[in-house]
């Protein structure tokens, strides 16, 4: 076998087939990343014929130690459990590394452990990659455990939903009834979702900046958002889409509703004067009573929804969601939304066009990403997997996070001087966000 750098067409050739793809294991986010000062490299193992076993695309940054650290956004693309490939690949990336002034490498692959269902709980005589995760420390991987909440660079516990090979009846039965009532709620009111250009980025961006100060996370620069759009955009992987308050349109629907309500009540009355229609005088009055009730009900949301125009003008963004979408899935990355309007649960219809949208155009599932593997509910987080539940789906836990440490030294110098920075960072932002 024989390690090489490998161009572009030969990496995305071998990452597109692959049964690890995954949208970090791209030249476009290699490409992406060289935006933000890292170096990327695309390197692989090949057999005696030229065939190429495993590749990987390494990114590279310069640390305040002088020397670099190496990530390999979830890969690599391997075979975990080919001992003998893993180890030779490995012995190369040490050298690799080495040559290029790296101290460390960090891995957290796309593989998952062990197979689980909708409420977290292991499948009996489900899949299980153990193997993978004893050879990669037999290797001289340095594990960071099963970890249950998000303190790795990616989450390790997920949600998804799988869309191959069924139908959309199918999916929707599967939800949970308050889902399928709340998605149904918000198609009657006249919620719309679009997708935006880059234009219109600056929406999105607001919605962001607005759900970090809510929930008290650091959000990403505009020019993250830019960047993503402008790199992947030409690759067709990223998608926004903002749901939508359109008030002319919803009162006008409003208004058609009302006119149907009152024609019938003025049907009804007119049949029964005539003698037309046979009905007793109970149920006449009952459904006269209903329907003024009806009418009313129409009245007082034209009402709120011409207070809103007023306030906020006559198209509303509640919220939306970024969505990166590669090889098998569509996936939700960010989103958000507004306190103000948290009441129309805008979430629930943006995350519907996503998988739907995985759905008709024929990928396998749809990632709701992010959820921790607590599925306790005095865990701080227990809504969060609530409401992804609620469309029906499984939890999927990956294997987790790795270092390949090339130079204990600067290894363990680089963790102190890591620690000390973010908890500066941390006290600072949190300044900030006071003195805002």
């Amino acid at each position: 076998m024989k390690f090489e750098e490998l161009t572009k067409e030969e990496f995305s050739a071998f990452a597109k087939t692959h049964p690890l793809q995954n949208f970090h294991q791209t030249t476009a986010w290699g490409d992406l990343k060289k935006r933000t000062a890292w170096e990327s490299y695309y390197v692989g193992m090949k057999d005696k014929k030229g065939k190429l076993l495993c590749a990987s695309l390494l990114l590279a940054k310069n640390t305040p130690i002088k020397r670099k650290m190496f990530y390999a956004p979830r890969g690599f693309l391997i075979d975990f459990e080919d001992k003998k490939l893993l180890a030779s690949f490995t012995e190369a990336l040490k050298m690799f590394i080495k040559e290029k002034k790296g101290f460390f490498l960090k891995i957290d692959p796309y593989l998952d452990y062990q197979e689980r269902d909708i409420d977290g709980n292991v499948v009996k005589d489900g899949f299980n990659h153990q193997k993978a995760v004893d050879n990669l420390v037999e290797n001289g991987y340095k594990h960071y455990g099963f970890n249950l909440y998000q303190d790795t660079l990616q989450p390790r516990w997920m949600f998804t939903t799988t869309t191959k090979n069924r139908s959309l009846d199918d999916i929707l039965k599967e939800m949970d009834p308050k889902t399928r009532q709340v998605l149904h709620r918000n198609e009657r009111l006249g919620m719309t979702v679009r997708e935006i250009k880059e234009d219109e980025l600056d929406k999105f961006k607001k919605v962001m900046e607005h759900t970090s100060n809510r929930r008290e996370f650091i959000d990403r620069p505009f020019s993250y958002y830019k960047n993503m759009f402008e790199v992947l955009g030409k690759e067709n992987m990223i998608k926004v889409l903002l749901a939508e308050l359109d008030i002319p349109k919803i009162v006008s629907n409003l208004e058609d509703e009302k006119k149907a309500v009152q024609k019938e009540k003025n049907d009804r009355l007119y049949k029964k004067e005539h003698g037309i229609n046979q009905m007793n005088e109970k149920k006449f009055a009952q459904k006269q009573k209903e329907d003024e009730e009806h009418i009313a009900r129409l009245e007082k949301k034209i009402k709120e929804m011409e207070s809103l125009a007023k306030k906020h003008g006559d198209v509303i963004v509640l919220g939306g969601i970024l969505f990166l979408i590669y090889g098998k899935e569509v996936l939700s990355l960010v989103g958000g939304s507004y306190q103000e309007f948290m009441e129309y649960n805008s979430a629930y219809t943006v995350h519907y066009a996503g998988l739907k949208y995985a759905w008709e155009n024929h990928f396998d599932r749809y990632n709701f990403y992010g959820i921790t593997g607590d599925f306790s509910e005095s865990n701080p987080y227990y809504g969060l997997y609530l409401f992804k539940r609620g469309f029906g789906g499984q939890v999927e836990e990956l294997i987790g996070e790795f270092d390949l440490i090339i130079s204990k030294p600067y290894y363990y110098l680089y963790k102190v001087a890591f620690g000390l920075y973010h908890k500066l960072k941390s006290i600072k932002a949190k300044i900030q966000k006071k003195n805002a």
